[in-house]
């Protein structure tokens, strides 16, 4: 599943392609109500955690969560499309000569005009989230629950994947398998915070990167810490089995 940065830096892309543009075709498949027809002016593409959307002149709203195997793609009109178009799950062609197409996205949805689900917290990508809001939200996870697995959850604060899961534990010397209600309200802010600020250091192009060698610990079972001797190791947590890295000396129990 993409981390929240690579959800904003989609956008970013589609921005200059779509935004203030109109419909010349709009095309998809398996939605419940029609989509705009030609004409329609694309006010706004935009983020919110890990969804995209993008908003239409007549009123509605596109979203899509991109999963494991959904992309955008964007291409001149008539260009050669680089993945099967049994795939596209959306296709958006402007009069001003692009085609933005969705492909195989697991969640796609067009409805009345909207600011994002509502069932989400702060989003972390955002400029100036409620990280507040997101520490207290913690609070609502069962007390039992492993903090890797609520650093996931996106109706406390989105954005985050396994990688800034595993990124922002190690930063703030948790261990991953601690339960919710053993991690103090100083600690929930300084993991929102420092989730925030990884995040957000990452929307430009380029290479994700959260230590100036690349990543701490996400990727790097077996191999030393980069803070200490011991060598990382890795393990999955929650009902999906999403992969966490940790350094066991640097995040003790």
């Amino acid at each position: 599943m993409p981390e929240g940065d690579t959800i904003h830096k989609t956008a970013a892309r589609l921005a200059p392609v779509l935004n203030d543009k109109v419909v010349a075709e709009f095309r998809a498949t398996r939605l419940a109500i029609r989509g705009p027809v030609a004409g329609t002016a694309i006010e706004l593409v935009e983020a919110v955690g890990k969804y995209l959307l993008v908003h239409f002149g007549d009123g509605t709203t596109l979203e899509t969560h991109m999963k494991m195997s959904g992309s955008w793609h964007i291409y001149k009109s008539g260009e050669r499309w680089r993945r099967s178009p049994q795939s596209a799950r959306v296709v958006i062609e402007t009069t001003e000569g692009w085609t933005a197409v969705c492909f195989s996205a697991n969640h796609v949805k067009l409805s009345a005009r909207t600011t994002g689900p509502v069932h989400l917290g702060p989003d972390l990508c955002s400029e100036n989230p409620d990280l507040a809001k997101a520490a207290q939200l913690f609070a609502t996870s069962n007390a039992a629950t492993p903090i890797a697995v609520a650093l996931l959850d996106q109706r406390i604060c989105c954005g985050v994947g396994n990688v800034y899961k595993s990124e922002v534990l190690f930063a703030c010397r948790i261990h991953p398998e601690r339960p919710v209600e053993s991690v103090s309200m100083k600690q929930r802010t300084m993991l929102v915070e420092t989730a925030h600020r990884m995040l957000r250091a990452n929307l430009d192009a380029g290479p994700r990167t959260t230590v100036p060698e690349g990543l701490a610990v996400y990727g790097r079972k077996g191999l030393r810490c980069r803070q200490c001797e011991d060598h990382v190791r890795s393990g999955y947590h929650g009902d999906h089995a999403r992969s966490t890295y940790w350094c066991p000396s640097c995040q003790q129990m």
